[in-house]
């Protein structure tokens, strides 16, 4: 009974703070608001589902117009359904505007960014024709499916994985800088040791070569004939495997860090032992039941 109490308290204060915040809405914008930004309804799933399939369809169809071959045949039909999309999904984002509560703070998240810029490629188009398959950027909206089939762990865990990649863009950046000034000197080197044959023409031909080979890419375009300049390359292969495990280790590190200082600062739930908590929080968010000691006790004598 405790258990079911705390997980209706935990739904209703987490439906208030979505319903109630931001601005007053008419009750048509009620109606489309739960619709459009709530995958809870039937409607709203469906919408969302709908929406997906489009976005689907239109990443399809500029990939396909791609293709010179289904161009040439196809031009005509490309060209109505990229329109039909470009305005559905203009129409759509002009709907989320006037029905969201927070209109800037929609317009500057995630979705917001990319619900815009899934539609701007078509219309600079106009001006500028070979943009228009930027329009390949309306798969990132395809990420609302995670949101629709309740897969909102993952989203969770990307958190992480982003969480992690910043606290490591410092040391990472360092090590760039570092690769990049070896790749300068490398190739300055071959360029001198080559002395301009076999495609080492110049300094920035050769850095290229140097970061091909450092990453062990290896495309073969240019190759090193002289002893010395094979010397050079060989040891340059080598230190190419070590290299990469460096920002692989770094992240790492970030990552165990974070799961380490999660656990510290999370206390297990005491009714069903999950971890993982935020800080602040004072509800389990897996079974609803306190993480405060003096209340459980409480409703233990209860």
């Amino acid at each position: 009974m405790h258990l079911s109490k705390n997980k209706t308290f935990s739904k209703n204060n987490s439906a208030k703070l979505h319903f109630n915040s931001g601005t007053p809405l008419s009750p048509w914008q009620e109606s489309l608001n739960t619709v459009i930004f709530g995958a809870e309804t039937r409607m709203g799933k469906l919408f969302d589902i709908y929406l997906i399939i489009c976005i689907f369809i239109s990443v399809l169809v500029v990939m396909l117009s791609s293709v010179e071959a289904f161009y040439q045949e196809f031009t005509t039909l490309f060209f109505y359904m990229e329109w039909s999309f470009t305005l559905l999904f203009t129409v759509e984002y002009i709907i989320r505007l006037i029905v969201v509560r927070q209109t800037k703070l929609y317009m500057r998240s995630f979705f917001g960014i990319i619900d815009l810029l899934s539609i701007l490629p078509s219309y600079i188009s106009l001006f500028l024709p070979g943009i228009k398959y930027l329009l390949i950027i309306r798969i990132l909206r395809l990420l609302r499916i995670f949101r629709i089939f309740k897969l909102a762990e993952y989203i969770e865990e990307a958190e992480v994985l982003m969480t992690a990649l910043k606290n490591s863009a410092h040391k990472i950046l360092v090590f760039l800088y570092v690769v990049l000034t070896l790749a300068i000197i490398f190739g300055s080197l071959l360029y001198v040791v080559e002395g301009g044959s076999q495609g080492f023409t110049s300094i920035p031909k050769s850095v290229y070569w140097a970061i091909v080979t450092l990453t062990t890419v290896g495309y073969g375009d240019i190759v090193p004939q002289t002893p010395l300049g094979q010397i050079i390359a060989a040891c340059i292969m080598i230190m190419g495997y070590g290299i990469l495990a460096v920002p692989t280790g770094i992240y790492s590190v970030e990552l165990i860090k974070h799961y380490q200082s999660e656990n510290l600062v999370n206390n297990a739930c005491a009714n069903c032992g999950q971890i993982g908590h935020d800080y602040d929080a004072d509800f389990c968010k897996y079974c609803g039941s306190s993480l405060m000691p003096s209340l459980d006790s409480e409703t233990e004598t209860e």
